[in-house]
């Protein structure tokens, strides 16, 4: 039961988090182009298909962290300190989301749709491509526990 567990959580990571990750990363680049040329409809149509994947991608993404735990209570590791960290890690990662990145996405929307100042966008911009990289960042770090696992049995550390 816990390779099928852990196979589940796997690729729930890989088709949920990758495409959240990536879309989450182009928004940005493609929200500066849809703000400098406002009334190319294809500009905000990508724009809006960004953030839609992002949305809808993370909702699906609750998986990954529900077969994470099934997976680490049938090997017995839920006390291990790298999965801990891993936990408060995809924590983050998800407030980070909810928080900061989608609501960003929503007002980079609205800008779009109301027709905002290029001045006040020009500030949007910077801060959606680093919460963006952040997020990612904490991802990133997540993998790499969860590959290395420091202080685990298994052999693969360095």
């Amino acid at each position: 039961m816990s390779a099928f567990l852990l196979s589940v959580h796997v690729l729930a990571a890989i088709l949920t988090i990758g495409p959240v990750a990536v879309t989450a990363s182009m928004f940005p680049r493609f929200a500066r182009l849809a703000l400098d040329k406002p009334t190319d409809p294809r500009r905000g149509a990508v724009v809006r298909v960004l953030h839609r994947i992002t949305r809808n991608y993370a909702v699906i993404g609750a998986l990954v962290p529900v077969f994470g735990l099934a997976t680490g209570a049938s090997i017995g590791v839920l006390g291990d300190a790298w999965l801990i960290v891993s936990i408060v890690l995809t924590a983050g990662a998800g407030a980070m989301l909810i928080a900061v990145v989608l609501p960003g996405q929503r007002r980079t929307l609205r800008c779009l749709d109301v027709g905002a100042e290029p001045e006040d966008l020009a500030r949007v911009a910077p801060r959606l491509g680093m919460h963006a990289g952040f997020f990612n960042l904490l991802w990133a770090i997540v993998v790499v526990l969860m590959i290395y696992r420091p202080g685990s049995t298994t052999g693969v550390g360095l």
